[in-house]
């Protein structure tokens, strides 16, 4: 796709997203409420569903389109962590599902129908060690077993899919740490009540997280994604399109920074001249623009070559980073370009501060991002 069909993009989910004031997400902020009716008319536009294949109801476009809706949708404003996980998590069944489950999900999804909005990975004790996760799925008969506990997964009260991550063999009988890890699509709708629990966990951004106990569930063993012990493979492949994605929206948030603060520095008038004109408040703000923009660059870089196909989990891992890191930058010299207003949440800026802090630490943190390039980019010794 050229970039003039990227600016269309752009501007169709702009235009989308103007109907959704800050004032919008300021009183979802203060709630703690969902933007039922934003996902709704994203979903509806087909923005939510661009990676589904045509042939499925979707767009049939890749994941630079996707990273254009997302990093739009932050420009704007708003929060897509609301949302984000129906692109990546479904790439998840797209790639590793049966041709039933495609043929049977991914429709009902594109249509609005199915919500897909949740992993299942992350738990309290193991934290992003996930190959030592403990939550387990034992086969009986024609279903699984599932017994554990996660914690911060997302949406979970919102959705009515979810992808699951458990171990089906015991770590200390596979060769490899990484294998005998399943992944399985939850009904979670069906599940509730009978043997998932969900408990809301209150924390400092609207993020709608929650924490799950699973006490004895029983799924149907058709509801297995992809092979049993290959699940961390299934996992991989949406966490690559996670960070991705993320590092887009990281980008949409640092560009909204900039976009308020070179706005206020030019409009605030301080001892009769306006405060862009300072350097002190000037060069800070350029800075971000430029760590923004080469951000921008490897989120692009790693798109192009999870389109393709191509290995990227490190250009994914290193585009999350540099975004997250930029973004926050920009929030903090947007917050100091506002002064003591930024704090008032009519301004909308401590809301978008929060948010985007959010991002070096999950999905994945940055030190294991570094980790992470200096074992198997750099090949230094393991760090941990």
């Amino acid at each position: 796709m050229s970039d003039q069909d990227l600016d269309e993009i752009r501007q169709s989910v702009r235009q989308l997203c103007s109907n959704y004031t800050e004032d919008y997400w300021l009183e979802l902020d203060r709630s703690r409420g969902y933007p039922t009716d934003f996902v709704k008319e994203l979903t509806d536009s087909g923005f939510l569903t661009v990676l589904i294949p045509e042939e499925y109801g979707g767009s049939g476009l890749g994941v630079r389109e996707a990273c254009a809706v997302m990093e739009e949708v932050c420009r704007s404003g708003a929060h897509a962590g609301a949302c984000h996980a129906q692109m990546y998590v479904m790439g998840s069944v797209l790639r590793h599902g049966s041709e039933q489950q495609k043929k049977y999900y991914l429709p009902k999804i594109a249509a609005g129908e199915l919500r897909l909005q949740s992993f299942g990975v992350t738990e309290p004790t193991t934290g992003t060690d996930t190959t030592s996760l403990k939550t387990v799925a034992k086969r009986d008969g024609d279903s699984y077993v599932i017994n554990g506990q996660k914690v911060w997964i997302s949406r979970i009260e919102h959705t009515d899919l979810m992808v699951l991550l458990a171990r089906t063999t015991p770590k200390s009988e596979v060769k490899k740490k990484t294998d005998g890890l399943s992944a399985f699509l939850i009904d979670v709708q069906a599940a509730k009540g009978n043997g998932l629990t969900i408990q809301p966990i209150e924390s400092m951004i609207n993020h709608h997280s929650c924490e799950l106990f699973f006490d004895d569930l029983r799924i149907p063993a058709d509801n297995l994604l992809g092979e049993e012990g290959k699940g961390f493979k299934v996992i991989l492949d949406g966490m690559n399109a996670e960070r991705i994605l993320i590092g887009a929206e990281c980008v949409g948030d640092g560009r909204y920074f900039i976009d308020k603060a070179s706005a206020y520095a030019s409009d605030r008038t301080v001892f009769d001249r306006p405060i862009g004109q300072n350097q002190g408040v000037q060069f800070p703000i350029a800075r971000c623009y430029t760590e923004v923009e080469a951000a921008s660059l490897m989120v692009a870089k790693a798109a192009d070559m999870f389109d393709r196909g191509e290995a990227c989990g490190a250009e994914a891992n290193m585009a999350k980073m540099l975004s997250s890191e930029a973004s926050w930058h920009a929030g903090d010299v947007c917050m100091q370009t506002f002064g003591g207003f930024a704090f008032a949440k009519e301004y909308h800026i401590e809301r978008k501060f929060r948010e985007t802090r959010l991002y070096q630490i999950a999905p994945i943190s940055t030190n294991l991002i570094l980790s992470f390039v200096g074992e198997h980019v750099l090949k230094m010794p393991r760090s941990f």
